[in-house]
């Protein structure tokens, strides 16, 4: 939802809530800018009868010079130097007030005079009774915040209590969910289900279950042979050997094993419900079944309530469960599932699109897609940015609308590449954050660890999420969603399934809040990653601005936060 107060002594505050995420921006005048150190941001809870100033990172280096890692400060005394401000503790489906008080003077003496400026919100449930339902897991192991809780420890080395608080609170909502899902199938339904990693027990045995209780229950597994001297085949020998641990019945699962090249790379489960066997529910997504998918790394479980969408779906799992050769597969899904050819042609509403497909045609559309926004494009890329990007941004120097990329890695040459590198950065209105964490202790911040470092993922440690958000703030907001890297194997070669949905704002503000969570978070870390190998030394960055003007100069109009502010104060209310 999206909210904006009032006008006050020249500043007005906007806000967009999703679930446990709110965004907010704070218009200011050049009068109230004048002298501002920061804001003091309060939150009033009527749930839990709370009232309370939120706590910060940041600390005036004259009041602290040498803080302690773990050192947290309240925003009373160290505040938010900042016109843009996110709270990603909310809880789902709750009211709150944020009160943001402006405060000038010097650090050691603050002047708490100005008058604050208030604003109403309410946070989305977590479940509606609404076409989607959409659940995000935290996938950040590498933060503070699981330092602080659990040590940096992987949950299978603390005690059994600790370790399900650790999985619990890097899940978030986002197993609870699935298991709900498939739940929600009773006697004489059918869960239809394709999966390219199926082997987290949990999950896996919610399925069993189901057949127990009178689900007619079908999977599609990847269990291509892809092994190379004598190696496992992956994900096939750990899904079969899930099938087998569980026993499941024969003729519940089914082998996709053609194209051993190519991946089954789906995440999805479809609804059929009673003896008519009607499509009516989709879950779908980017989250494998595994221990990682669901915990370590950052995955999104989306949960559609739309028959049409689950006639789309069932159709193209009766097309996988023949295990077909992709000559065929491609041919097929050309006619069950076409592409739109421009952004007019995206319907209103939700619709599948499937792949493989014939040529690239869909990346391409991809790319024209993200630089069509008249404001703001997102996307997460898990595998690098696809050259069609890079060939269409690579000129983008004029283009009013800003493109966020929330990348893996940190997009650098490859040496064994004989393509020339193209950079695309903030000349080129793109801004990029990578998966990246704290190797090393700095003042306040302690050493982190990642997913990987903790075994609980082995390929993509940080970003395997893949959505794309097209003015998730105007009135038409664009989401894309689903199982497939916006890469050319993605629409070519891999079983893949991707959710188009326009003009669905409560979608879109769950989408982009968490999108803000995730590009925040490691934002910070690929700066003091990349300052630290660049080899400066400057620690002004870890420290608030002893001086408004000095971090007001961050806010000129060409500066990415200027841009960023302006997408809150136009955003459709």
């Amino acid at each position: 939802m999206r909210f904006k107060s009032s006008k006050k002594d020249g500043y007005q505050v906007f806000a967009v809530t999703g679930i446990n995420t709110v965004s907010f921006a704070v218009v200011a005048d050049a009068a109230a800018r004048k002298g501002l150190l920061g804001f003091a941001i309060e939150r009033v809870d009527p749930s839990e009868n709370q009232r309370y100033y939120m706590p910060g990172f940041k600390i005036f280096k004259s009041v602290i010079p040498h803080p302690q890692p773990h050192q947290q400060v309240s925003t009373y005394d160290h505040p938010v130097q900042s016109f843009s401000w996110d709270d990603f503790t909310a809880k789902p489906d709750r009211q709150y007030e944020y009160i943001f008080h402006p405060l000038k003077g010097t650090p050691k003496n603050l002047d708490r005079s100005a008058s604050p400026v208030s604003i109403q919100i309410q946070t989305e449930p977590l479940y509606s009774d609404q076409e989607h339902d959409v659940f995000f897991n935290r996938g950040v192991a590498s933060s503070q915040a699981y330092q602080r809780r659990f040590g940096n420890l992987p949950p299978n080395k603390l005690p059994p209590a600790e370790a399900k608080d650790a999985l619990k609170w890097l899940m978030r909502d986002l197993h609870e969910a699935f298991i709900k899902f498939v739940e929600n199938a009773k006697r004489g339904d059918t869960l239809l289900g394709c999966f390219y990693e199926f082997r987290y027990e949990p999950a896996c045995r919610a399925l069993r279950d189901a057949i127990e209780r009178g689900v007619d229950v079908r999977i599609i597994i990847d269990a291509k042979n892809n092994g190379r001297d004598g190696q496992e085949s992956f994900p096939r020998d750990e899904n079969l050997a899930m099938v087998k641990a569980l026993r499941f019945p024969k003729g519940t699962i089914i082998k996709r094993e053609e194209n051993p090249s190519s991946i089954q790379h789906n995440k999805y489960l479809v609804l059929l419900k009673g003896p008519s066997g009607k499509p009516v529910e989709v879950w779908t997504g980017s989250t494998n079944l595994s221990l990682g998918g669901f915990s370590g790394q950052t995955n999104v479980g989306h949960w559609v309530r739309n028959e049409e969408v689950a006639q789309e779906y069932h159709e193209h799992w009766k097309a996988l469960s023949k295990d077909p050769v992709n000559a065929d597969l491609r041919v097929e899904i050309g006619t069950l599932s076409p592409a739109p050819k421009d952004k007019t042609a995206i319907n209103e509403g939700a619709t599948a699109v499937f792949s493989p497909r014939k040529g690239d045609t869909l990346l391409k559309f991809y790319t024209a897609l993200t630089n069509s926004s008249e404001k703001c494009s997102c996307i997460t890329l898990a595998f690098g940015i696809a050259a069609p990007f890079k060939d269409l941004l690579k000129d983008n120097t004029e283009h009013s609308s800003i493109i966020f990329m929330l990348l893996e890695k940190k997009d650098v040459p490859n040496k064994r590449s004989k393509t020339p590198f193209i950079a695309i950065n903030a000349s080129n209105n793109v801004y990029k954050a990578w998966g990246s964490y704290i190797e090393d202790p700095v003042y306040q911040w302690a050493k982190e660890t990642n997913a990987g470092l903790m075994k609980l993922n082995t390929h993509v440690s940080y970003i395997h999420s893949k959505f794309l958000l097209i003015d998730p703030l105007g009135a038409d907001p664009i989401i894309i969603t689903g199982s497939a890297n916006f890469s050319k194997p993605s629409v070519t070669d891999n079983d893949e399934n991707m959710l188009f949905i326009r003009g669905d704002k409560r979608v879109a503000d769950i989408y982009f809040t968490e999108f803000n969570r995730l590009f925040n978070h490691y934002y910070f870390r690929s700066v003091f990653e990349a300052t630290q190998e660049a080899g400066r030394s400057d620690d002004s960055e870890l420290f608030l601005s002893e001086t408004a003007p000095e971090w007001q100069k961050k806010y000129a109009p060409d500066q990415l936060r200027t841009k960023r502010l302006k997408l809150y104060e136009g955003m459709s209310i």
